[in-house]
C-alpha cells in the first residue's frame, strides 16, 4: 500500500515533467485494493479499469511495466500470463464484459478459478456493466464483481449518479453481493475471501462493493479543487488507509515486542530507471494473525 501510495506521488511528478502522457492514480484507493486482490488465488485471473496500481504490485508487476504504458512507449507494459492480471481497460466498463466472457472460457476448461473485474462507481452507470451482471447470474459464471465506489464519476458525484447503491442493483440481477469499508484493508481482505469463496464453489457470481475515497483528481488532467469541497477531502484524508493499517501494525508491534517497528523510506530515484519488482503476496497467515488481533483489541 505505501509501495503504491509512493508510485502515485512519483508517477504525478513524472507526468508534470512530461515524462508521462497521463496517470489516473490509485491514491486513497490502496486498501480495497491491495485487500482484494490479496484474497485471490494466484491462479484467479483479473481484470483491472485503469487505476489498480496496487492491485497490480500485489500480483508482482513492477513499477516500471505499469509507467511504460502511460509514457506510450507501448500498448501495455506487461505480459498478462505471467501474471493473470490483464491490461488495462480505457475504455469505461468494458473490462466487466471481457470477465464475463473469460470465465464462460475458464467453466469450459473446468477448475474452480475465479475471474475478478475491478471497476468504479462511474463505471457503474455504464450499461456493458449491467449486462455484465445479468449474463454472468444468466449463467452461473464464477465472476467476482469488485466495485471501489470513490464517491465520485469524475466530478459527477454518486448522488447525482444514482437513487439505488451498487451492490443492491447487482443483487437485483441475482448476483450475491457485500458491503464494506474499502479504507480498511482487512475488512475488505474479509469479506472479499468469503465472496470468492462463494463463486469458487459454483455458486454464481458475487459482488463486492468497496466504499472509498479518490483522493487526488481523476486524472493528472483533472483538477478537483473545481467540484470538490475542501472539508470533504478533509473528512476522508482523517480516514487515510495507509494512515489506518500503519497504525494497526504499530500497535500490533508493540504488543508483541514491545517497541515500535522501524521505518524505511522507498528511494523514488529507482523508479525513474530500474524499478524494484512489487512485492509478493502476503501470506494468509500473516493477514489472518493480524486480524485476530485487531479483534481482541477492539473487544
Amino acid at each position: 500500500m505505501s509501495l503504491a501510495r509512493r508510485l502515485d506521488h512519483e508517477a504525478l511528478a513524472l507526468q508534470r515533467q512530461g515524462e508521462l502522457g497521463l496517470w489516473l492514480p490509485c491514491w486513497g484507493q490502496e486498501a480495497a485494493q491491495v485487500g482484494s486482490v490479496s484474497a485471490l488465488q494466484d491462479t484467479d485471473y483479473v481484470f483491472p479499469s485503469y487505476r489498480e496500481h496496487a492491485a497490480a504490485l500485489v500480483r508482482g508487476i513492477s513499477p516500471t511495466e505499469l509507467l511504460t504504458q502511460w509514457r506510450g512507449a507501448t500498448h501495455a507494459g506487461w505480459d498478462p500470463k505471467n501474471y493473470n492480471f490483464h491490461f488495462y481497460s480505457l475504455v469505461l466498463g468494458t473490462q466487466t464484459l471481457h470477465a464475463t466472457g473469460y470465465a464462460m472460457g475458464a467453466v469450459l476448461d473446468g477448475g474452480d478459478q475465479v475471474v475478478a473485474a475491478y471497476f468504479g462507481d462511474g463505471a457503474a452507470s455504464q450499461g456493458d456493466v449491467s449486462e455484465a451482471f445479468n449474463w454472468a447470474a444468466a449463467q452461473n459464471l464464477p465472476v467476482l464483481f469488485f466495485c471501489q465506489n470513490n464517491q465520485w464519476a469524475i466530478s459527477t458525484p454518486t448522488s447525482l449518479q444514482y437513487r439505488t447503491p451498487v451492490h443492491e442493483r447487482a443483487a437485483g440481477f441475482g448476483v450475491r453481493s457485500f458491503y464494506v469499508d474499502g479504507n480498511d484493508a482487512l475488512a475488505v481482505h474479509a469479506v472479499t475471501t468469503e465472496a470468492a469463496d462463494i463463486v469458487r464453489r459454483g455458486e454464481g457470481p458475487a459482488l463486492v462493493e468497496a466504499v472509498t475515497f479518490r483522493m487526488a483528481g481523476h486524472s493528472t488532467s483533472d483538477d478537483p479543487t473545481k467540484y470538490r469541497a475542501p472539508e470533504e477531502l478533509a473528512a476522508w484524508e482523517a480516514k487515510d488507509p495507509v494512515k489506518r493499517l500503519r497504525t494497526l501494525l504499530e500497535a500490533t508491534a508493540r504488543t508483541r515486542r514491545g517497541s515500535p517497528p522501524s521505518r524505511r523510506r522507498s528511494k523514488s530515484s529507482d523508479w525513474r530507471c530500474d524499478a524494484p519488482a512489487g512485492p509478493s503476496k502476503p501470506p494468509s497467515s500473516t493477514i489472518s494473525s493480524i486480524r485476530r488481533t485487531r479483534i481482541r483489541t477492539a473487544s
